[in-house]
């Protein structure tokens, strides 16, 4: 399956671009200073642009939250008492503190103080629990914890195997803890009782902080596996907050970046986070996403901009059409995913002058930003790769005689390759052989070493691309390769059809996994037309990629970080024994609709009665 070349960038798209291009460059310039931070003995990191932000706008609002407000100098302050205190009790540079706690000002500002002292914050999942929540803390072997009170229950249940000693076991009421500190359970200390007392000047730690110190650890999502911790160095922090906060979204000391996505993921903490502090901006938080209450809250925070992914942005195409959608004061977004068939609807009706989608990784040296704010692009990146054509039944890049890589040929799609050298180097993971394994070697030239990101972007011109895929997102039918995303993509433009995911499924006694899509319809389901659908996904698709499957799902379940979980809905498949009461529809050999799958008829399915 390939995707029209209808989002190419041409000569006339740049030319209109270059008076605002001139009118930016002063910031563009300074942006690129910290973008391309390279040197090893100046101070740098998240402590210090925190503290550069505070000393430039004191008193302008810098953490929102449900009623409360602090100001850029009174969560400095804040952050400062926690930072002597833990370094009282032995913390220094270099240990790693865990964080387990939900998305309100505590966690910005612990963080804050850790990592101005240099220690290294672990962010962990708030939704994990027993076996995965053991290995998540073991795997990184935390010298100290901070624990919300709202997940004091879920840490007890873990306390007895990840080996932190008690006297460094802290905890944070779930209250406005500045006004109530609460009282801490037994077998904890009350961290905001405990610095209460401390100095809140700022410690002279944060001046010892370089590029190549780790800052945080970031988890992946674990939807395959165990999670993986990724380490983002403070250098990485400074490309995050020159790229996103001074280049491409202009913040400025008026500006308040509005996000619900959790703070324990990168785009969260540092895509949002960081762009709020690189313009002295204000930072406003919710708990946890409301469809119900987005717009809402945009207007009480007065926020300019707004944190996404992409399924968020479906979730509030899905609400109720309003008169007064387009009244907010938001005018720019950042994050990464927005669909092509969502991207243009949703800045009409939400009145949206800007997106700077981006395309980035917590364990990953490069990221992508739409500097110029054209449509279906993740934009532009200063950072040297190359798109490689990919064999995907070997897995693994394709080499040409001289045993180089096969670029892809331009408005072709390929395999996203990161070059790593000093002005951009990898990170990786606290596991040093799972790093190997995503570095490719001789690539271009003898002796070059690459990021092998796993994904699929089209080269659409003057250093611009398009994701595609992800390479686990992609499976293999009547010997054609079938992307998971487009199929979501085109399916989701059907007026019926609110969520779409797709993957592949085996059927027993034919090569390969056929296609079938879970759907949350936007109607109710008596008025859901299978026929139209389906003659819908003949016109758009080719016939390989059409869904042979279709499951009806009222709500997707999603991870914290909406993704969509598709490992339980590959192995439940299409037996409606397995999908809990939801109902399962096949679209049957020779016929031009989708039928309910009943057991008779996912008997005679498995025993090949019908030829697919």
């Amino acid at each position: 399956m390939s995707s029209s070349n209808t989002d190419m960038i041409t000569w006339s798209m740049v030319m209109k671009k270059v008076p605002s291009l001139v009118e930016r460059l002063p910031r563009i310039i300074k942006g690129y200073k910290f973008v391309n931070f390279n040197n090893a003995k100046k101070p740098c990191g998240l402590g210090w642009t925190f503290e550069q932000a505070a000393q430039k706008n004191p008193r302008g609002p810098a953490l929102l939250y449900e009623n409360v407000r602090f100001n850029y100098d009174e969560v400095n302050q804040w952050a400062n008492r926690i930072s002597h205190y833990l370094m009282s009790q032995g913390i220094q540079k270099g240990d790693v503190v865990g964080i387990l706690m939900e998305n309100r000002p505590e966690i910005l500002v612990t963080v804050l103080a850790a990592t101005k002292i240099g220690a290294v914050c672990a962010m962990i999942n708030t939704s994990q629990a027993h076996n995965v929540l053991v290995h998540s803390f073991n795997l990184v072997k935390p010298k100290a914890v901070i624990v919300g009170e709202e997940l004091v229950q879920a840490y007890n249940e873990v306390r007895a195997e990840v080996n932190i000693d008690d006297s460094q076991t802290y905890f944070v009421a779930d209250t406005d803890t500045t006004k109530d500190p609460g009282i801490a359970p037994k077998g904890f200390l009350n961290l905001s009782t405990e610095s209460a007392r401390s100095s809140t000047r700022n410690p002279e730690t944060t001046n010892n902080i370089y590029m190549d110190d780790p800052c945080l650890y970031i988890y992946t999502s674990g939807t395959t596996g165990l999670p993986k911790a990724g380490i983002l160095k403070h250098g990485r922090w400074m490309k995050s907050y020159g790229g996103f906060g001074i280049i491409s979204l202009k913040m400025g000391p008026k500006d308040i970046l509005y996000s619900t996505l959790p703070l324990y993921h990168a785009t969260g903490l540092c895509v949002c986070w960081g762009s709020a502090i690189a313009g002295s901006s204000g930072f406003a938080i919710r708990r946890k996403f409301s469809a119900t209450n987005f717009w809402k809250d945009t207007r009480k925070f007065n926020a300019t901009t707004i944190g996404y992914v992409g399924e968020l942005c479906r979730y509030l195409m899905d609400q109720p059409q309003k008169s007064d959608d387009a009244n907010n004061p938001v005018y720019k977004m950042v994050g990464n995913g927005l669909r092509p068939g969502v991207w243009v609807p949703f800045k009409d009706r939400f009145d949206i002058d800007q997106v700077c989608e981006l395309y980035a990784a917590s364990d990953g040296n490069i990221g992508f930003t739409n500097v110029f704010n054209f449509d279906n692009t993740v934009g532009y990146s200063p950072m040297p790769w190359t798109l490689a054509q990919y064999d995907k039944e070997k897995n693994e890049a394709i080499r040409g005689d001289d045993g180089f890589i096969k670029e892809a040929p331009k408005g072709g799609v390929g395999l996203l390759l990161a070059k790593i050298d000093d002005k951009t180097p990898l990170d990786g993971y606290t596991d040093p052989e799972k790093t190997k394994k995503v570095i490719i070697e001789n690539v271009l030239e003898q002796g070059d070493r690459y990021f092998n990101t796993g994904d699929i972007l089209r080269d659409i011109g003057f250093g611009h691309a398009q994701f595609v895929d992800r390479l686990g997102d992609t499976f293999r039918w009547k010997g054609e390769n079938v992307s998971t995303t487009e199929v979501e993509n085109i399916l989701t433009q059907h007026s019926q059809l609110s969520e779409v995911v797709a993957y592949g499924v085996e059927i027993p006694n034919t090569n390969g996994r056929a296609g079938m899509v879970s759907i949350t319809p936007s109607v109710p389901l008596e008025a859901l037309n299978f026929k139209d659908i389906l003659a819908f996904a003949k016109k758009a698709m080719p016939v390989y990629a059409i869904p042979l499957f279709l499951r009806i799902k009222e709500h997707m379940e999603t991870t914290g970080t909406f993704k969509y979980q598709k490992t339980k809905l590959k192995e439940e498949a299409f037996d409606p024994s397995q999908t809990g009461g939801e109902a399962i529809y096949a679209w049957l050999p020779g016929t031009d609709d989708y039928v309910l799958v009943t057991e008779e008829l996912l008997a005679n399915i498995v025993e090949g009665k019908y030829r697919y």
